[in-house]
């Protein structure tokens, strides 16, 4: 697993050459500061941080029913920060939280080229200088940088692993915090469309297969530490935050054999998506379109 982290142009992996992810000793489990997550069935799961590092905030755009997460490094000199799925209509209030925090927004990153709402990254490329946006290679979207599975995105001494999960679309990825004594634990992981909560994102467009899904989801998020924490890109009855062991247990989809899941996703019977004609072509062009595409 190659370990990536700085941004050296436009359109081009990060360089594994300049990557520094300086050893910082961990606390003693007596010494560890905890913090409580209220997950979506009203009980709270506890969510230890290694030395407090890591600031996280949960956003919420009503429209999409979008979540947009903040992170960033609080212990380090720079504080870099990174949004997962930012929305268009909330970039003025990301941005404000953002510098509210005394945070330095190094990234935008998207989990896929979504259908229902436009991304904020290329608005927020035109408002914070320097900024980088990052999706995925096989999304076939523009963006400063493209990253494939095993990628991992640096900022300060924390990182985000990047999982290839298509299905819902060709281009799905998750991202997960770092496996070590000095990154966040429990892990967490922000799945985008793939898996929902107690769900998962359709698979009839955008190149979409039940299939992949399925395996997408056994394979690389089944198999992270069952207290993994997860969060998705949308939730429509409230819900924030489920695990991996909850939805291995309870998810009425994936806990399924292959056969079953695959007829129940030819089944939904679901509405065209609104957004759709615009959110894509937009999303494909870093949520800008230009003057030829208007």
């Amino acid at each position: 697993m190659l370990k990536l982290g700085f941004i050296r142009s436009s359109a081009c992996r990060f360089s594994p050459s300049i990557v520094n992810l300086s050893p910082y000793p961990s606390f003693p489990p007596k010494q560890a500061i905890s913090f409580a997550v209220r997950s979506q069935m009203g009980s709270f799961t506890t969510l230890s941080q290694s030395s407090s590092r890591l600031l996280f905030r949960q956003l919420f755009e009503k429209e999409s029913s979008t979540y947009t997460y903040l992170l960033a490094d609080s212990s380090h000199p720079d504080k870099p920060a990174l949004l997962i799925d930012p929305v268009d209509r909330t970039v003025d209030r990301d941005l404000s939280l953002v510098r509210e925090l005394g945070l330095k927004l190094i990234y935008a990153i998207n989990t896929h080229v979504h259908a229902d709402h436009i991304t904020g990254t290329g608005l927020i490329k035109g408002k914070v200088p320097g900024l980088k946006s990052v999706i995925s290679k096989a999304s076939g979207s523009q963006a400063d940088v493209f990253v494939e599975p095993g990628d991992k995105i640096s900022f300060g001494d924390l990182f985000l692993e990047v999982r290839a999960t298509p299905g819902h679309t060709v281009g799905c990825v998750t991202y997960v915090t770092g496996d070590g004594p000095d990154q966040p634990q429990p892990r967490m992981a922000f799945t985008g469309d793939t898996l929902l909560i107690r769900g998962c994102g359709r698979t009839d467009f955008q190149g979409g297969s039940s299939e992949q899904l399925y395996k997408s989801v056994h394979s690389q998020i089944f198999t992270l530490p069952k207290e993994t924490l997860l969060y998705p890109a949308h939730d429509y009855k409230g819900f924030t935050v489920t695990t991996v062991g909850e939805e291995m247990v309870y998810n009425p989809r994936l806990t399924k054999d292959e056969d079953t899941f695959r007829s129940i996703m030819q089944n939904l019977n679901l509405p065209y998506p609104k957004m759709i004609d615009v959110a894509v072509p937009a999303n494909l062009v870093c949520g800008l379109q230009d003057s030829k595409t208007n």
